[in-house]
């Protein structure tokens, strides 16, 4: 049985992190400030479900004092939106960056005269390596991100690799690419969408819905976690992306499709007329070092939106 503590495990992937941890018959320490995009239900949900397998404690990630006796400490804790973070930086330099320093102290304090101490297995994004017009970003590639949510995570990565030269401190650096799928906040793209069909607006496309994005379902994401820890493997990074991309625009066309029941006209639903400062115009990632340990994605975003639309429309969110 392995201990883990989850940061952010309220959240949309650390929920499912967290879910697939304790299905496991693991025990989760669950780390959550109840931010905006928290889903405060979850913690009553986890401790009825799964009972003393499951323990909580509310704080934000750069004010925590004590990690428990763990394997790993997966943080998925993190401000996440980039929107956000060209209108103002400060919260995420103090969860992203400062969050991961005190995470890292936190492990690096633990005595390792009982037990090796945890593995820090981080989540990290895609976003890191700035874009790419052709090809695949592979986990060597040199980061080059583009505004200050990517830069904030990319000051990250480099701390924890500076902490495992300096310190010993072990670690998993997972870079994720687009996650999907329910109980997401409506600030991404598929939910803010559907609520924004809802309300008769028009869904904002920034610099004419061309730029181009990878999909992975949440719960292919939280699959390749385990996958990693399973395979028993430190001081690695890696890409996971599931080989899904699409223009922002065909995402969108097949969001009113599942909406309405047509694509037919489908752009005058849409605005083409914002443009994005610091806009990346595509992401790609090469995830093979990742398929290499027998991880694969099972959701198919095709199959999977219609559902992941209809639980939108049935599940407003303020």
């Amino acid at each position: 049985m392995k201990l883990v503590v989850v940061t952010g495990c309220l959240g949309f992937i650390g929920s499912q992190v967290t879910k697939k941890c304790l299905d496991l018959g693991w025990k989760v320490f669950g780390v959550d400030n109840f931010t905006y995009a928290a889903n405060e239900d979850l913690v009553a949900y986890f401790l009825q479900e799964y009972g003393e397998n499951f323990d909580f404690i509310r704080s934000d990630i750069s004010e925590l004092k004590y990690l428990p006796d763990c394997d790993y400490v997966i943080n998925t804790a993190a401000e996440t939106h980039v929107g956000n973070s060209i209108i103002d930086s400060k919260d995420f330099l103090k969860s992203n960056i400062n969050g991961v320093q005190n995470l890292l102290d936190l492990i690096r304090a633990k005595p390792n005269n009982v037990d090796n101490r945890p593995i820090l297995f981080h989540f990290s994004t895609d976003e890191v390596y700035g874009d790419i017009a052709s090809g695949d970003h592979y986990e060597t590639d040199h980061l080059n991100p583009s505004n200050p949510y990517s830069a904030s995570k990319a000051a990250a990565d480099m701390l924890i690799k500076a902490w495992a030269r300096t310190y010993g401190v072990e670690y998993i650096i997972l870079r994720p690419t687009n996650n999907y799928g329910e109980y997401q906040y409506p600030e991404k793209l598929i939910p803010l969408s559907v609520k924004l069909l809802q309300r008769g607006k028009k869904i904002r496309l920034h610099d004419e819905g061309k730029p181009i994005r990878n999909w992975l379902h949440a719960e292919d994401t939280a699959s390749a976690v385990i996958s990693i820890i399973n395979s028993g493997k430190t001081n690695e990074i890696y890409n996971v992306a599931g080989g899904f991309e699409q223009e922002n625009r065909e995402t969108v066309r097949k969001i009113i499709k599942a909406y309405h029941g047509t694509d037919k006209n489908w752009q005058q639903y849409v605005d083409l007329g914002y443009k994005r400062l610091g806009q990346d115009v595509r992401y790609a990632l090469n995830d093979d070092k990742l398929r290499s340990l027998g991880w694969k994605p099972q959701k198919v975003f095709n199959e999977e939106i219609q559902k992941v639309v209809q639980f939108y429309k049935d599940n407003f969110k303020w």
